[in-house]
């Protein structure tokens, strides 16, 4: 098989391209800027293009597939040249659909939660020995990439993103797999440029439910979410429902543990948030054959996703955590997960705005109230950002107005934010830096070492 990735440089999609080579597909590629970690990872493998930008002249007949990015356009010279010839296209998440439609499909969608709850799926798994292919968001400990695809395993396990699948397939990527067991781990609001309602947005997920295989199907879902829990319960469907709440826990000097009739389980994550992500991820290892005790026993080990509440450094009595999170709700729930975990010490919380949906100035009063509980709250959004969105800018007064917080702190300028950070005493202090970009620039790793020398 040949295949012709557009947009190789994407998250999925060069991680997809690296599975497919070690398939053992002759796989070519192309986009117009490439970035760390792809460009290291596409040369290691010999993928990397040779110079940037859209050549239409790669696309032959000889091509068997081509896989279109996000990131492309709907008028792409490479894509208006594989339509010309009538090659098959798809969208990466049709794509996945096409390799595993044999397997038996485990989707994990949600809000929030979902690349954790794939990520704890898949420890557990590679623990206890079983094989499966999988597709998630995020760089993982002990694999070498966030997509595996075999003709062998008789399960994937694929992490479900609400997103549009293509620039020609406005469908959401989680409504592509017909899954067999489908998780949604709760429903707020996101991805406002392309749900401008919030009924619209939630419609997504009923619509996910119904395509779930209605033969032996299953729906794993978080009953404290409210939105979801009212759908569930009000609407018809003929799989299995089962729903996950809190399980029993204590915190101990800073360690969080689950409590079950016969043990008690050590964990490395901690709040909530997590241990309801825990809930959902062993109702899926419960459903593919791992007992409640081994899957505990297990779980124990596991450190947690890239940038979910990531530990940069620590001394006795202060830590520092990076973290994704970005819309309101993760928002929110990082910072309890924190300031519960550590009661005692100070926290301040900051989160760069930097999403289409975050700065949008109609949903900005989404985030009210979400950083009460940090002892200090800071607001990032790098002017450079209003600009490269084309977006009107604003400052402080909006943004205090719709956090509904008076002290908050505002920065426009990622180095006054820097020079601030710097000052800091981190004596019983905890530092908590959220964003799903990269704070305009601030090196987190080269900050730690000021910290804890």
């Amino acid at each position: 098989m040949k295949i012709h990735f557009i947009a190789i440089g994407g998250s999925a999609m060069h991680n997809m391209a690296i599975a497919l080579h070690k398939k053992g597909f002759r796989v070519t590629g192309s986009d117009d800027v490439l970035f760390e970690p792809s460009v290291s990872r596409l040369a290691k493998h010999s993928l990397l293009p040779k110079k940037e930008g859209w050549h239409p002249e790669k696309i032959t007949t000889d091509i068997d597939a081509v896989i279109l990015g996000m990131h492309a356009r709907a008028d792409n010279p490479e894509l208006l040249r594989a339509q010309e010839l009538g090659l098959k296209i798809y969208s990466y998440p049709e794509y996945i659909y096409e390799h595993s439609k044999n397997k038996l499909r485990v989707v994990i969608g949600g809000s929030h939660g979902k690349t954790t709850i794939t990520s704890m799926i898949l420890h557990v798994l590679k623990n206890v020995g079983k094989d499966f292919d999988y597709m998630v968001g995020a760089q993982l400990e002990g694999f070498d990439t966030m997509m595996k695809l075999t003709d062998d395993a008789p399960v994937i396990i694929i992490e479900g993103d609400e997103y549009l699948s293509s620039p020609i397939d406005r469908r959401p990527k989680f409504h592509l797999y017909k899954a067999n067991i489908g998780v949604i781990s709760g429903i707020a609001w996101d991805h406002i440029n392309v749900f401008p309602t919030f009924d619209n947005y939630v419609e997504q997920f009923k619509l996910f439910m119904d395509t779930i295989a209605a033969e032996n199907g299953e729906l794993i879902y978080c009953q404290q979410d409210n939105v979801l829990n009212d759908i569930v319960k009000n609407t018809i469907y003929k799989v299995k429902k089962l729903p996950y709440n809190l399980p029993n826990y204590i915190v101990e000097n800073g360690i969080t543990f689950i409590i079950t009739k016969n043990n008690k389980f050590k964990l490395n994550v901690f709040g909530e948030h997590n241990l309801l992500n825990i809930e959902a991820a062993r109702l899926v290892c419960e459903s593919l054959g791992v007992a409640e005790s081994e899957f505990y026993t297990q779980i124990n080990s596991f450190k947690g996703a890239a940038r979910r509440l990531e530990l940069m450094g620590e001394n006795e009595n202060s830590n520092f955590y990076k973290d994704f999170a970005h819309s309101p709700s993760k928002l929110k729930a990082t910072i309890q997960a924190v300031k519960a975990q550590f009661p005692n010490r100070k926290l301040i919380a900051c989160i760069e705005l930097h999403t289409f949906s975050s700065l949008n100035k109609e949903f900005l009063n989404e985030y009210a109230h979400t950083m009460d509980e940090a002892d200090t709250a800071i607001v990032l959004i790098d002017r450079k950002t209003f600009e490269h969105k084309n977006l009107t800018p604003y400052g402080i007064d909006e943004v205090k107005s719709a956090f509904e917080r008076g002290d908050l702190l505002f920065y426009d300028s990622p180095e006054m934010l820097l020079k601030y950070l710097e000052s800091l005493n981190m004596s019983d202090l905890n530092l908590l830096m959220m964003s799903s970009g990269n704070f305009g620039g601030i090196d987190l790793n080269i900050l730690s070492k000021k910290y804890y020398k």
